[in-house]
């Protein structure tokens, strides 16, 4: 796998924790951060799907690695609602002085 394949690999990772996170409705963070959950939802969504047995849906090979799409924003989505559940909400609460 060369550098080119990584980077690839790291913008697909990238696109589909984006998404995930706008679909779960949680983001902290910036681009690392959908790129960790790109990930982590890649591994998790493929759990997923061979647990159910069920068929894998848009898959990308690059290089050596097959990515499967739809099951990386799934276990994304998951990832990110755990997250989101587990972590502190801070609310800021602003005085407005006339």
């Amino acid at each position: 796998m060369n550098v080119w394949e990584i980077l690839v690999l790291l913008l697909v990772a990238a696109i589909c924790g984006a998404i995930a996170q706008a679909i779960a409705g949680f983001s902290r963070g910036g681009f690392l951060v959908a790129i960790a959950v790109g990930f982590i939802g890649a591994m998790l969504g493929t759990w997923i799907q061979r647990a159910t047995g069920a068929p894998e849906i848009l898959v990308i090979q690059i290089g050596d690695v097959a990515l499967p799409i739809v099951w990386s924003i799934v276990g994304g989505v998951v990832f990110a609602l755990v997250v989101s559940l587990l972590t502190p909400r801070y609310y800021v609460r602003r005085s407005y002085y006339y």
